[in-house]
């Protein structure tokens, strides 16, 4: 069954696109009454701050749950779980694989290959409810990133599918599937967060090596009509080769806890903080798996954590969409490593 597409009102820089939203539970609504959740800002980021630096290399990881996805999730790249029993997924379809030049070419290493991006919603029981293609035949930027949602909207880059290319910041409305396309960059860009305190949006590129900031303050004046390009208000490398962060999520601006406050000479101040997942390939053998708290402004890390578990078909679980909770008075992730066949692994820290 096919929804009947929404038209937004565009503004001169954003473009209302009405996206082809598949429904696979007619009966279901995209969000339980209708109603949206709150942010981690606004509920429990503060919890995950205090928590977090009570996790370490010995730290236990209780498997809480395993739940199959409905369907072929094709690969997913970020996970937000939007209340107790809704997860939204951003996917890539790929249709032409993408192939190596002997050189770059124009500072890329790659054809653009082809496919669709989509946004799937899944039930806590994994059943699929909805399916949105975000793309549409032909758009070389087809490749999503990791999402964030910040108690409103939620927040997705479409990307070409190779480094030093080009990328659309979009937002997608949990309550329609309906996206805005809002601004181009000329990277290729994922990760992306929303701070709700400054209404920055921070975005990381391939690799998640560099992080670079809009500020939405003033949107759309200082941006530039699409299909241009608007650079952005500042960038910087991410100092940290730990992992390569593949999903994060904007925590909240908040007080450091004393463990960490101390290691980087803290005086009580407010941060602006993230949580981020993600995976690292040492070698030709090796993937290292990790999480951790991340200022934003600096993009230095606060506290990282390895995590050594895999999923059933040998992946490490923080491979690509990853999110985490207080749930009960306990810490939480939650990860969805897999292509094509995926499950959802919930682990709690003992």
């Amino acid at each position: 069954m096919r929804a009947t597409p929404i038209a937004f009102a565009a503004s001169a820089i954003a473009t209302a696109i009405a996206t082809n939203v598949s429904v696979a539970r007619p009966n279901e609504p995209f969000l339980p009454h209708k109603k949206l959740p709150p942010s981690h800002a606004t509920s429990d980021g503060a919890s995950i701050v205090q928590m977090f630096p009570n996790l370490g290399r010995s730290t236990k990881w209780n498997l809480i749950s395993k739940t199959k996805f409905e369907g072929d999730t094709g690969e997913p790249e970020g996970i937000v779980r939007v209340g107790d029993d809704r997860y939204f997924v951003s996917a890539g379809q790929w249709t032409v694989p993408t192939s190596k030049y002997p050189e770059p070419i124009n500072g890329t290493d790659r054809t653009p290959g082809a496919g669709f991006a989509h946004a799937l919603i899944y039930d806590d029981k994994g059943k699929l409810i909805a399916n949105a293609t975000l793309t549409e035949p032909g758009d070389l930027e087809y490749h999503t990133g990791g999402i964030d949602y910040d108690g409103r909207y939620l927040w997705a880059t479409l990307s070409q599918y190779r480094p030093n290319s080009t990328a659309t910041i979009v937002q997608i409305d949990p309550l329609t599937l309906q996206k805005k396309d809002m601004f181009r960059t000329t990277d290729h860009n994922g990760g992306i967060v929303h701070d709700t305190v400054t209404d920055d949006l921070v975005t990381l590129n391939w690799g998640g090596r560099n992080a670079t900031t809009w500020s939405l303050k003033d949107y759309p004046h200082g941006f530039t009509p699409m299909p241009g390009f608007t650079a952005p208000k500042s960038s910087m490398p991410d100092p940290s080769f730990f992992v390569d962060y593949q999903d994060c999520k904007f925590i909240g601006h908040h007080a450091l806890p004393d463990a960490v406050a101390a290691r980087v000479g803290d005086q009580g101040s407010k941060r602006a903080i993230i949580f981020c997942g993600g995976v690292a390939s040492i070698g030709s053998t090796f993937s290292l798996g990790g999480i951790a708290l991340v200022d934003l402004e600096t993009m230095l890390p606060l506290w990282e954590v390895p995590i050594a578990m895999k999923s059933d078909l040998g992946a490490p679980v923080t491979q690509n969409p990853v999110d985490i909770a207080v749930v009960d008075g306990k810490l939480r992730i939650y990860c969805l490593p897999d292509q094509h066949e995926s499950t959802l692994y919930v682990y709690e820290a003992a």
